[in-house]
């Protein structure tokens, strides 16, 4: 079992046992018949991961790594927020004629601002902190920009990050953490997509900063499966499980800019097969 397996089947046991039900109330999402779609939710969970144990992919089901990936440097590195850029097609729902989902995303991640060391977007600023006061506490990024809100297609989730340096005793290397922050997770559907996307940005960002990645913090605000998913959750749960694959990256990398998913090795992924009931169980606008 890798670890991300024994906190994913944890989590959902809570929410199953103990989480509380929007059924009944008034909620955005909505079936493709047009029900709504309620969920069991819990209010602030928060998951620890040990990046120099092991990548935490869940084993369950297979977690799509490269796709994961691509969409973190769609995001990060590219800084787009057109659908055009990325070579999977999740978003492609909330994306107009153009390919656009708005001032969503990447689009905040490219936006420069003004800095006593000059203009600097938000990822440029990451960088340049991890490098010149790795210790400083100030470290971090916000894409939940209210002033853009209503020229968004879908507001973000998965919406601030904060970098955080400590020193092992005995080590040469600075270690690098990170929390993130998500207002709001549909745990079948994103959850382990998003630990394992975040995680590859600790490792990028750590190896160009002459770094070690150390550990990530998940915080959901909103932790919640949807009624339609509970009997996919319960089964998925009960699933045999395999050892955390391997994931390393191209060491040869020392530009952030200039990863792609190629320079991600990934050895020894045994997991579960995918769920084929999820693409008639999908949901309008569920995030």
């Amino acid at each position: 079992m890798s670890y991300a397996d024994d906190v994913f089947i944890k989590m959902c046991q809570d929410i199953l046992e103990n989480g509380t039900s929007t059924e009944g109330e008034k909620v955005r999402p909505v079936w493709e018949d047009g029900t709504p779609a309620y969920t069991i939710k819990k209010f602030g969970v928060v998951n620890r991961y040990d990046l120099r144990k092991e990548f935490p992919a869940m084993t369950l089901r297979r977690t799509a790594l490269k796709s994961a990936m691509d969409e973190i440097l769609w995001i990060w590195q590219k800084k787009s927020n057109n659908v055009n850029d990325l070579k999977s097609h999740i978003w492609d729902e909330w994306a107009d004629e153009d390919g656009s989902i708005g001032k969503a995303y990447g689009y905040q991640m490219g936006v420069k601002h003004q800095y006593k060391e000059g203009m600097m977007d938000q990822v440029d600023r990451v960088i340049y902190d991890l490098k010149h006061n790795p210790y400083s506490r100030r470290i971090m990024t916000n894409i939940y920009v209210h002033q853009d809100l209503h020229e968004m297609n879908l507001y973000p989730c998965a919406y601030s990050v904060t970098f955080n340096v400590t020193k092992k005793p005995g080590h040469d290397k600075l270690t690098l953490n990170a929390i993130l922050n998500q207002r709001s997770q549909d745990i079948l559907a994103a959850n382990n997509w998003n630990v394992v996307q975040y995680a590859a940005l600790v490792y990028m960002m750590a190896q160009v900063c002459d770094m070690e990645p150390g550990e990530l913090v998940h915080v959901i605000a909103d932790a919640h499966i949807y009624d339609r998913h509970i009997p996919i959750i319960k089964e998925m749960i009960k699933r045999e499980t395999y050892p955390a694959p391997k994931v390393t990256l191209n060491p040869e990398v020392k530009d952030f800019y200039e990863f792609t998913t190629d320079d991600f090795k990934i050895e020894d992924y045994q997991a579960g097969e995918q769920i084929k009931e999820y693409s008639d169980r999908n949901i309008r606008r569920r995030r």
